[in-house]
């Protein structure tokens, strides 16, 4: 037949079946844990728009909170109802997975967000500028760093209240992404959550310059990423023919072929395979800090508001190995001997620059930066390991990297001099003697990233070796033991700066914070403490929630 014929045909065959387009399902119950906070996020665009300056922050900060215990009360209701387990499926016409994982991750982040945004809330670290309590935020995003705008906006008083509906746009993102249940879903979920966090680096309320270079710094870098995994999903289509999960997971196991006459000649070629399904992984390599896609950490982590490194540092490494999991266990589990050697390679190198390259740091952000890539590597043994040990145990090690990050990061929003927060190790020397119970409390977080036993970090660590163990990557346990011995001597070295040096005359003052973060600090102690000393219940429960939906 020949084209005109063919095209004609269609014609005619679109003629005679109108209205044939199927509405599509969507199971709103299921999805409500992601639908409340992107609802309460477009309330506070709307609160910002419409609600008077001196009534925002109040608004804002009840509709966040709101949102979010919202949503965590929705994925407890989810999981009570079964979905976890025996209701598991693939929902919204098979882009999203409500399943153990997802929900375990879902809540996770819910209560790491709903932690963070008090950090965001502190309004009694800063001196009163003009009169009004200001918090971490610039007076006015859009002015110029230093020029006449700004210091009419401070005059006024004025804070940046859009950080809450950003918050939780992230958020909404980042429920969806360990969730995504097709290429396109997880790519739209990685910009929904990368997009605003850009925007969140740029708006620290002193060393505003360094802020703004950090966010260009973490924009650029991330489009780069993004651009790779864009390019991974188009050759992955071009294999399979699908960019759903589990039809790419049918083509690589041989199930079935795909075979639309556009793709015939390259569906089935394992060249795009291999290809596609590496430049997918370098993008999520990418957002969980993985060496060598690690260059951007140390700058954004530094030069980001103290309170956005910590949702940053914590949240974001949830989503992203939540995402990494599900692509290596349902998408990629037939192609278990061509990735493992390179999530090998990627977790020696990941723990040992991590733990190295740390030694060497005089800041304390920077410090807990290459900590984070440490940690990175510990987690990806955990991948590694391939069973669904390695799952539960990567699930519960998140819940305790989680909670210590956010502590640890609202700890340092304490220490201040002259110029806002001491970030430099110098200056916390003697720490212990001037004000012992915070010294007490980064000590009681720097021996949980370390994993000394009785910490959550000790039963993490040994959750993620153990099942690293028994999937036969021995070497990779030796290389995690041994740096884990190099970090815990610069978290050591930072204890005995704190409380065995003699404070200086000009050092730091430790400001008194509001019931804000004082909550966000205790509830990080009292989980690093339960979870090291009674991880039992916690294990279990990552334990059931570790089968993904296929």
């Amino acid at each position: 037949m020949s084209s005109a014929a063919s095209v004609h045909s269609l014609w005619t065959v679109a003629a005679e079946a109108p209205q044939k387009i199927p509405a599509p399902q969507i199971e709103y119950a299921q999805l409500s844990p992601t639908l409340i906070v992107l609802g309460a996020a477009v309330l506070g665009i709307l609160v910002e728009a419409f609600l008077p300056r001196r009534t925002r922050y109040p608004a804002q900060l009840l509709l966040t909170t709101v949102g979010l215990v919202a949503a965590f009360a929705a994925v407890i209701a989810l999981a009570a109802g079964g979905y976890g387990t025996d209701k598991a499926h693939v929902a919204a016409m098979g882009a999203v997975a409500v399943d153990g994982p997802a929900l375990f991750l879902q809540g996770t982040l819910l209560l790491v967000s709903l932690i963070a945004v008090f950090t965001f809330a502190e309004r009694r670290l800063d001196p009163v500028a003009h009169g009004r309590r200001v918090d971490s935020f610039a007076a006015q995003a859009a002015a110029v760093p230093g020029g006449e705008a700004e210091q009419e906006a401070v005059k006024a008083g004025f804070t940046t209240t859009e950080v809450f509906p950003l918050v939780l746009f992230a958020v909404g993102g980042m429920l969806v992404f360990p969730a995504a249940n097709d290429l396109l879903t997880l790519f739209i979920a990685l910009e929904v959550f990368s997009l605003p966090l850009y925007v969140l680096c740029a708006l620290a309320r002193r060393q505003r310059l360094m802020s703004q270079e950090s966010a260009v710094k973490y924009f650029l870098l991330g489009a780069f990423s993004s651009a790779f995994l864009l390019f991974g999903v188009a050759l992955l289509y071009g294999y399979a023919g699908t960019v759903s999960y589990a039809g790419i997971a049918d083509v690589v196991n041989g199930t079935t072929r795909s075979t639309g006459p556009a793709l015939a000649s390259t569906t089935g070629n394992d060249a795009l395979l291999l290809i596609g399904g590496a430049l997918v992984l370098m993008g999520l390599l990418f957002k969980v800090g993985a060496v060598p896609f690690h260059m951007w950490t140390p700058d954004v982590y530094q030069g980001a508001p103290t309170p956005v490194t910590g949702f940053m540092a914590a949240a974001t490494k949830v989503a992203a190995f939540g995402a990494l999991l599900r692509l290596l266990y349902v998408v990629l589990p037939g192609l278990r001997w061509d990735w493992r050697p390179v999530m090998w390679g990627v977790a020696i190198v990941t723990m040992v620059v991590g733990a190295v390259v740390a030694v060497t740091q005089t800041d304390v952000k920077r410090l807990l930066a290459y900590s984070s890539i440490a940690h990175a590597g510990f987690l990806l043994a955990g991948v590694t390991a391939a069973s669904p040990d390695g799952v539960s145990s990567v699930l519960f090690y998140l819940v305790t990297y989680a909670f210590v990050t956010l502590g640890a990061f609202a700890v340092v929003t304490l220490v201040r001099d002259a110029g806002g927060e001491a970030t430099h190790l110098s200056k916390w020397a003697g720490l212990g003697r001037r004000s012992p119970l915070v010294a007490a409390v980064f000590a009681v977080f720097l021996l949980a990233f370390a994993g000394i036993p009785l910490t959550s970090g000790f039963a993490g660590k040994f959750a993620v070796f153990k099942a690293a163990a028994e999937s036969g990557a021995t070497p990779l346990v030796i290389v995690g033991v041994l740096s884990s011995a190099v970090a815990a001597f610069f978290y050591v070295r930072v204890i005995v700066l704190m409380f065995f040096s003699e404070p200086k005359a000009d050092g730091p003052t430790v400001a008194v914070p509001s019931a804000l973060t004082s909550t966000a600090i205790a509830v990080g102690v009292a989980l690093t403490v339960v979870l090291g000393v009674a991880p039992q219940y916690f294990l279990e429960l990552a334990g059931q929630a570790g089968t993904f939906v296929r």
